[in-house]
């Protein structure tokens, strides 16, 4: 066990405040070196377990100790009801236009969060997702009004604990190498951003950002991507070196922050993540997945930050938790997940809770005034210094502990069936543009499909179907992810009469649709 020994030392020469505050600051620390790692928690499969099931599952067997999702699934939010497990949840892209009016974000709160909170630990209210993207010109404009709109209605409602945020692809950056260099497109950065973070400031609310190395994969650089001994990265303007790209995106999203003047701001890692299988591109490999989640995780458990942000620390959500056997496209998106829906793991990345959990109990009088207890969680052998997912805790400040009780406890996942295999994907239809759709369509429609929950991912910079990088291109791949998802009907795909259904396959290089 890594706990061996108990201190006793008497306070009565101590000024109450002063002990009081340094117990306070002994809190604050122990809860920042307990954090663990968040996932995205996605749904886009059949065969996936119950939302309690996992709930169980996440507390009790693994250290991951809070979950995104892409909505306000009501079964998900009641599943983590009384579990102390932070969830985000997201208002869709769509729902923008309602969270500007102050009425009708009061009815969303009063709908979406307040049946649940605060059973349900509800961290954040994401209002869309990578919105900048995707979004069109009104959606745009309205995320910042809808933002501080929400953020209103919260307050009316008499609900303080709750931020609001949004998540952004690195699409939003112009520039990110060097990273001193990082800059925002400048379509966004004064008109978009700049007010965006002058809010995250108002309300302590982090600025959130999915980086995936794995985008940048060009077969030279794997190394550099996934954590491994390499010649690095130099940046001439500061004379500092990195040594992985995780660490350069996120200096490079720091000094695009910092040009608009919010560089304080916290910085959120909301998806970042490696998939196990694809087709045909030797990036993708069990292998490399497990290298990079593994040495994000103790990379992040560190502390030490980055070059720009020394000993910084970043609330992080790995994508994703399930392999999901209906999300569309390429194989790729298939599997993402840390786990298989049985619970197996796809891979050992350090998540798991090998053997019993202690719960240790500690109580102590502060003077005359105040009693306090303290519980800590102590983890087995598997969980030495070098494990993963070992964070060293270091009670720096000696205070009067008196060790009351020490209990194993072993709770195991709810029961869950083994399902049988997945659905072979795909089929023999797939749902293109129509030749004479015009580019403005296509691009609303590319808007409305990515914005309701399907994984766009692969169209972003730097993804696998982002090349050509045309309107028709990109509308194909969007437009047939939205008919696959929804079950292959010739009416998905429709698209106010600007699609049509092919049997001839629109794959094209490594982008397989």
């Amino acid at each position: 066990m890594l706990l061996t020994s108990y201190f006793k030392h008497t306070t009565s020469s101590m000024d109450t405040t002063s002990f009081f505050s340094s117990f306070l600051l002994l809190l604050l620390h122990l809860a920042a070196a307990a954090h663990g790692i968040g996932i995205n928690y996605g749904t886009l499969g059949d065969n996936l377990p119950p939302p309690a099931t996992v709930a169980n599952f996440l507390k009790t067997r693994t250290t991951i100790d809070r979950v995104k999702i892409y909505d306000v699934n009501p079964q998900i939010l009641q599943a983590f009801a009384n579990t102390g497990i932070p969830v985000t949840v997201t208002a869709p892209n769509g729902d923008i236009a309602v969270l500007k009016q102050i009425d009708s974000a009061r009815q969303w709160v009063v709908t979406h969060i307040k049946p649940f909170h605060p059973q349900t630990k509800i961290k954040y209210i994401l209002v869309g997702s990578e919105l900048l993207h995707w979004g069109d010109a009104d959606m745009i404009r309205g995320l910042n009004p809808a933002m501080r709109t929400l953020h209103s209605a919260l307050l009316a409602e008499g609900i303080t604990d709750i931020k609001v945020t949004t998540a952004h692809s690195l699409g939003i950056m112009r520039s990110s190498i060097p990273p001193s260099a990082g800059r925002f497109r400048p379509g966004f950065a004064k008109r978009v951003l700049g007010p965006m973070l002058k809010f995250l400031k108002e309300t302590r609310a982090p600025f959130m950002v999915n980086p995936y190395p794995y985008f940048g994969y060009n077969g030279k650089n794997v190394n550099f991507l996934l954590f491994r001994p390499n010649r690095g990265l130099y940046d001439r303007n500061t004379k500092l070196s990195y040594t992985n790209q995780f660490d350069a995106l996120m200096d490079a999203v720091h000094s695009a922050m910092k040009d608009v003047g919010c560089g304080d701001v916290d910085i959120a890692i909301g998806e970042t993540g490696w998939p196990s299988i694809c087709d045909g591109w030797d990036a993708c490999s069990g292998n490399n997945a497990q290298t990079f989640n593994s040495q994000l995780v103790k990379h992040l458990a560190s502390g030490k930050g980055t070059p720009l942000m020394p000993n910084r620390t970043f609330e992080t959500y790995i994508f994703a938790l399930f392999n999901e056997n209906q999300k569309p496209g390429p194989i790729a998106e298939r599997n993402w997940g840390l786990f298989q829906p049985d619970f197996t793991p796809v891979y050992d990345c350090g998540v798991m809770r090998n053997g019993q959990v202690y719960r240790l109990s500690f109580s102590s009088v502060i003077s005359r005034f105040f009693f306090f207890t303290v519980e800590i969680e102590v983890y087995p052998p598997s969980f030495a210094p070098h494990h993963p997912c070992f964070i060293r805790q270091n009670l720096s400040t000696a205070l009067s502990f008196t060790w009351l009780s020490i209990a194993p406890v072993n709770p195991g996942p709810a029961p869950w069936t083994k399902p049988g295999p997945a659905p072979a994907a795909g089929g023999g239809k797939w749902c293109v543009p129509k030749a004479d759709a015009n580019d403005a369509a296509l691009q609303a429609n590319i808007n409305y499909v990515c914005s309701q929950g399907v994984d766009c991912k692969p169209i972003q910079p730097g993804g696998v179907c982002y090349a050509p990088n045309n309107v028709k291109a990109l509308a194909t791949y969007a437009m047939n992810a939205y008919y696959q998802a929804n079950g292959r009907h010739d009416f998905n795909c429709d698209f106010s009469n600007t699609g049509v259904i092919t049997t001839t396959n629109p794959s094209h290089d490594n982008c397989k649709i």
